[in-house]
């Protein structure tokens, strides 16, 4: 198994040269690289079905299956992105470099959840259902905004310690001869 470092440890970004290996070499990371976007295309496709069914009073059932496979993906989501977290970064959740994002991560799935009582237990009606949804869905987007900002920060990362291993390489070389 591989050793983690400390949290004392400085980070000079996203994540140290060993969390980017390990994060490179992890199989859950092209799981969560394939089941982000599919969660994104069953968003879309919830959330016009979702407002459907509250503009026009029609399609509650299209709507509700929609919520229940959005609910399904976001839990596999969540799931398997823990475990990419302990692959990564070596504890289940909150990493520090994903902190906030777990945070929200958890509000999405709060509602999802409260949606899904509802539902069961008839305790909301198909309106108030249908509004929990979509509190949830401008939760999942805001979430959504700050996991893309991470990608976005890990490819500037990467991209800022490539000229400098490349150079780091020809010093090698050159010292060599």
């Amino acid at each position: 198994m591989h050793q983690v470092k400390a949290a004392s440890e400085r980070r000079a970004g996203l994540y140290t040269d060993e969390e980017r290996q390990r994060r490179d070499a992890s199989k859950w990371t092209l799981v969560q690289g394939i089941l982000a976007p599919l969660q994104f295309l069953v968003f879309l496709v919830s959330l016009v079905l979702v407002l459907r069914y509250l503009l026009t009073g029609e399609g509650f059932d299209a709507a509700t299956i929609s919520i229940l496979v959005k609910t399904f993906v976001l839990y596999t989501i969540m799931v398997t992105g823990a475990i990419w977290e302990k692959d990564v970064f070596g504890q289940y959740l909150f990493a520090p470099a994903f902190f906030w994002e777990d945070v929200v991560s958890f509000v999405v799935i709060a509602l999802h959840t409260i949606y899904l009582w509802g539902l069961l237990t008839g305790q909301l009606t198909p309106h108030e259902q249908m509004f929990v949804a979509l509190a949830a869905y401008a939760t999942y987007v805001i979430n959504a905004a700050q996991f893309l900002l991470k990608l976005r920060a890990a490819r500037l990362q990467a991209a800022a310690a490539a000229p400098s291993a490349a150079a780091s390489a020809r010093a090698t070389a050159g010292a060599g001869q």
